[in-house]
């Protein structure tokens, strides 16, 4: 029997027990080492810095499976400390011995908070993004461990974000909004009446994940937001926001916005700079793009003018969770807004 529950605030710990949890399955870390583009850029902005790695101490901040430690002493790292809170960290430790690199690499289980080093280092590496770059909040451990314990002068890898937004249109979305005026040509009853509850359904407050075909995307992408991860603070974090203006390629319909992000490896010993990105134009990544569905769709033309502001922050329900609000306009419609957020991890969340 189903029932109507009501959302509550989850406390810091349990949110930070469902968080680790996730990633103490297999499947995450198949997903991610699987993810060429981003296993293999990680892997190109290491050996890239080989001369900058060779002879250092790194720290790996949420090792995980303990790929990106592996090629950090790979590229000639002295020592690595693989700081991992979940209980992968076991895994992490046995490919660290299966590549007999147990005298180089320390896998450390705790979270980068609470964990000792016995020493400072000069190279911090780690995959921290979340989907919407900042969801999961783990980009706020990175920025402890540069505070703690990165030497001055010290590398981080990657070293900057930035995030982007355009319009595009949604076909299939479209197709579903128009199929309860069909039913009636099909069967003789008449559902028309269904269309509103379908586009409340259908183009909710939740940020999609999923991938975003080129055909769709209905302007250039505009960046709104920059982030240097040697200077950006945590409480920066607490409001990410920016501007942004766009320009409609055609006539079309504006179903939602897609927001993505870039990571930036600096390569002074081998320039240029190494750029993951997680765009439509790029080859897919696991990450995809964020998706957010306005209420209803906006007819544009040529050269419409799609312009506002966006704001990332972390729910009130759960501080790991991303919250986006679009204020915008769209040709000479009035403004809008409109916030969207995560799906929560577990019905754990629920009370």
């Amino acid at each position: 029997m189903s029932h109507v529950v009501k959302k509550r605030k989850v406390d810091k710990s349990r949110q930070d027990t469902l968080y680790f949890d996730s990633y103490s399955d297999v499947t995450i870390h198949e997903e991610m080492i699987a993810d060429h583009v981003r296993t293999s850029t990680y892997r190109t902005a290491i050996l890239r810095n080989g001369e900058s790695l060779r002879g250092k101490v790194v720290l790996d901040v949420g090792a995980g499976t303990g790929v990106l430690s592996v090629f950090c002493a790979q590229a000639g790292a002295r020592k690595v400390f693989a700081v991992e809170a979940c209980s992968i960290a076991e895994q992490a430790a046995r490919i660290v011995r299966h590549n007999g690199l147990q005298d180089r690499i320390e896998v450390i289980r705790g979270t980068v908070e609470t964990v000792e080093l016995p020493e400072s280092v000069e190279v911090i590496v780690s995959e921290w993004m979340g989907y919407a770059l900042l969801h999961e909040s783990m980009l706020n451990s990175v920025l402890h461990a540069r505070d703690r314990w990165l030497k001055p002068g010290g590398l981080i890898l990657p070293s900057k974000a930035e995030l982007y937004i355009a319009p595009v249109s949604d076909p299939v979305v479209q197709d579903r909004l128009r199929f309860w005026g069909t039913v009636k040509d099909q069967y003789g009853v008449d559902m028309s009446c269904m269309s509103d509850f379908a586009r409340s359904c259908i183009m909710n407050s939740d940020i999609t994940v999923n991938s975003v075909s080129v055909e769709d995307v209905l302007s250039h992408p505009a960046r709104f937001a920059e982030l240097d991860l040697y200077s950006v603070t945590a409480e920066e974090l607490r409001s990410v926001r920016g501007q942004f203006r766009c320009e409609s390629f055609g006539s079309a319909a504006v179903s939602a916005f897609c927001v993505y992000f870039t990571v930036t490896f600096p390569c002074p010993d081998k320039p240029p700079a190494l750029v993951l990105s997680t765009s439509p134009f790029k080859p897919e990544t696991h990450w995809k793009q964020a998706v957010l569905y306005l209420d209803a769709p906006v007819d544009v033309v040529q050269d419409t003018v799609v312009a506002g502001e966006v704001s990332l922050y972390p729910s009130e329900d759960s501080a790991r969770h991303i919250c986006i609000r679009v204020d915008y306009t769209i040709g000479e419609q009035k403004r809008q807004s409109k916030t969207f957020s995560m799906p929560d991890w577990s019905s754990e969340a629920q009370a």
